[in-house]
């Protein structure tokens, strides 16, 4: 098998090369025979002449986060210049910075593909300006693969005459969540580029996303880019050829419609997109082998609605769609409710189908790499505990400042240093407060939207982690019970499920493990599975307790999961509970969607839905509010059951649940039909079934949907 590969030439080396027998231009290079050339002439340092020709194929993480990260200081701009996309026939090739030219001394590489002298572009005069300013004997210029078809591994999104920058930003940002983000550009070809610019031999693929007619000139162009092997996604736009015409029906413009789409592997997806209005037919001619239906409408006509084209010998072809895969619910006009929920609710698939077409155009739709994990800062909303909970540490980390657990051992420092060691087993937790900043939570709004007197008083927050739930086992057991402990990421690497089902979680999730204490002789004590109806309640309640806020339609659905109305799951709870002498200590997890519309549906969706219906302006919510409000709430829920029982919360409870009246089979998908009729003292579901009264049932341990296959226990 062969895989691509990172390599960095410096233009001596290039050159050399461009002087041996022209075979060398196609010539694989075994990792034996790259192991022979020395590292100086391969690997040089790259200087300011150096380039890269790059993928990302056999590296370690630390060279891929590297590679991340130097792909974010890349000319923001993402409008080609000629320059860019190459002078003449010059392909573009990023440049590179000559961290990874030494690491990959220890890559093992399988196959390179050499470039020649020709096609070295040269560099635009902001590139050689950027790098006096800098001083730096590096481009840190995002590192890109050529790609076997030997196209450099640009996306260009054309969209007309128009600017369009806000639909530009739109189609990359979908495009970003479903290719291999560090292995493409993404561009924005403009009018009058496109038939001045040489793009035609430096793009992978051009995606077409205007309604507005192409002209004659522009047409030629596209096919040529097509002749030459080019690939061309078609975003309900005005762009056919060869067998297939478009047919305007008006009365499937803006509307939603169930679409029957045949994957690659013969199986069918179904799912409800906004169509375009236009439909495809086919033109009756001799060779009709290079037309395939990929998509219907699931209606009366059967409505065309995805094709796949290919065109001429050299592997171009072309998928167009009439119905809008590129479109994400917030940047339609979206007339009712019932359209929203079929939306959101084929959003997954419309993911799925997009990465379909993608793949099947030649484009890398791997997940990108798990990110790296981060240090930890220690942080207090409250100065005097902050300061007691230093002083209590001193006697309880050994001279390293470690405090080992079997889960994660937890280095205690001052300020970050350079060299820690970061590891998931051992993480480095930094106690200098005045240090931290992070754009994805603010300290001030979690101290604002925290009034509890012990719960989550002590915070210990990362960017990334391996998962919240091991952060506290190091210091939970011994830690004064005032000194409430909370766990805080922005991102999880192994989110921990029910049944040991592991999720990695994305942007925008509001991410927390919270360590509360229970007596055992106590109402709670007594009844330890109702904490997590408590957790999902307090999430609901955290949102829709605040004025403007109430009629946000987010409900619970037992035992511990967040919903939105009675469709979509926007979150869950876990509960972990260990009992010591008299005291259960008990571990809250908790993920919510709160800012992370894709790939299925948040918090900030239902503000947005709310506002659009109602033409209020309620603000969207954020992780660090939404997390201080939920332990707020659920201090005092705890409060009121420690002191009522289950009876002081039930009917606040009973207010948000997805369940009533709502039916059950019992057993087995034929078992008998039960009614459910609400949860018992202890947190288990009741249900009605006739003849027989009113029963408490268990469900019976699958980890997929608690509410299947429930089970009335033996007594």
């Amino acid at each position: 098998m062969q895989t691509e590969s990172t390599v960095h030439l410096q233009e001596s080396t290039l050159k050399e090369l461009a002087q041996v027998a022209p075979s060398v231009k196609e010539q694989s290079v075994s990792s034996t025979q790259m192991d022979e050339l020395t590292p100086a002439a391969t690997f040089g340092t790259t200087g300011k002449s150096g380039l890269g020709v790059a993928g990302s194929a056999g590296q370690s993480e630390e060279e891929k986060s590297k590679l991340g990260k130097e792909s974010e200081h890349e000319d923001d701009s993402n409008s080609l210049s000629d320059k860019e996309i190459g002078a003449g026939e010059h392909h573009h090739l990023h440049l590179s910075s000559c961290h990874e030219c030494l690491q990959l001394e220890n890559s093992t590489i399988e196959s390179v593909r050499f470039a020649s002298a020709e096609n070295i572009p040269e560099l635009s005069d902001d590139c050689n300006s950027k790098l006096e300013e800098n001083n730096d004997d590096c481009l840190a210029k995002g590192i890109k693969r050529v790609n076997l078809a030997g196209k450099p591994p640009n996306v260009l999104i054309y969209l007309g005459s128009e600017t369009a920058k806000v639909e530009f930003e739109q189609v990359k940002s979908i495009l970003q969540e479903c290719i291999d983000a560090d292995s493409y550009t993404i561009y924005q070809l403009h009018e009058e580029q496109v038939l001045k610019a040489p793009w035609i031999d430096n793009s992978l693929l051009l995606i077409i996303a205007t309604e507005e007619p192409i002209s004659e000139e522009n047409h030629k162009q596209f096919m040529k880019f097509l002749s030459k092997g080019g690939k061309i996604l078609g975003f309900s736009s005005s762009f056919t050829f060869d067998g297939i015409q478009i047919k305007r029906k008006n009365k499937l413009k803006k509307t939603v419609h169930e679409l029957v789409v045949s994957k690659m592997d013969s199986t069918e997806i179904k799912l409800n997109l906004l169509v375009s209005g236009c439909i495809f037919e086919e033109v009756m001619k001799e060779d009709t082998s290079k037309v395939k239906t990929l998509s219907r409408l699931n209606n009366a006509d059967k409505d065309i609605v995805i094709v796949h084209l290919t065109y001429g010998d050299s592997g171009g072809e072309a998928i167009l769609s009439q119905a809008h895969l590129e479109l994400d619910i917030n940047s339609m006009d979206v007339q009712t409710e019932e359209d929203f929920n079929l939306l959101k609710i084929s959003n997954t698939k419309r993911y799925e189908v997009l990465k379909e077409i993608l793949t099947s155009l030649g484009l890398s739709c791997e997940l990108s790499e798990i990110p790296m994990l981060t240090p930890i800062y220690l942080l207090s909303s409250d100065e005097e505990i902050h300061l007691a909970f230093l002083k209590w540490l001193e006697g309880n980390v050994d001279a390293e400042g470690l405090r080992a657990s079997s889960k994660v051992s937890l280095k205690f420092v001052s300020s970050c240093e350079s060299k820690m060691e970061l590891t998931p087993s051992l993480m480095p937790v930094i106690t200098e407060m005045g240090r931290f900043s992070s754009e994805h939570f603010s300290l001030k709004t979690y101290q604002q939207n925290l009034q509890t007197k012990k719960l989550g008083k002590i915070l210990l927050f990362t960017e990334v982690t391996t998962t919240t739930m091991n952060l506290l086992d190091g210091l939970m057991f011994e830690l004064p019970e005032e000194m409430g402990l909370i766990a805080i990421a922005v991102r999880q690497t192994q989110g921990k499920g029910r049944g040991g089902n592991v999720w990695l979680s994305p942007m925008g999730c509001a991410l927390a493990t919270l360590h509360i204490t229970i007596p055992l002789h106590s109402n709670l004590g007594q009844r330890i599975p109702f904490i997590q109806h408590l957790v999902s309640l307090a999430v609901v309640e955290s949102v829709r307790s605040v004025p403007g806020y109430e009629d946000i339609d987010l409900r619970v659905k037992w035992p511990n999961d967040i919903y939105y109305s009675d469709l979509m799951k926007l979150g869950g709870v876990l509960v972990n509970s260990t009992l010591i002498e008299t005291t259960f200590h008990i571990l809250i997890g908790f993920g919510i969607n709160v800012n992370n519309s894709n790939p299925t549906i948040c918090i900030n969706d239902l503000i947005t839905k709310f506002n659009k219906e109602e033409g209020t302006k309620l603000k969207p919510l954020t992780a660090d509010c939404l997390i201080a409000r939920t332990v707020t709430v659920l201090e005092r829920l705890i409060d009121i059951f420690q002191e009522k029982g289950p009876n002081g919360v039930l009917p606040c409870y009973y207010k948000y649940w997805v369940h009533s009246g709502k039916q059950v089979r019992l057993h087995n998908e034929e078992g008998p039909i039960a009614w459910i009729v609400g949860i018992d003292d202890y947190g288990f579901l009741q249900v009605h079934e006739e003849g027989k009264g009113v029963e408490s049932v268990h469900p019976d341990g699958n980890s997929f949907d608690m509410l299947r296959n429930l089970i009335v226990p033996k007594h």
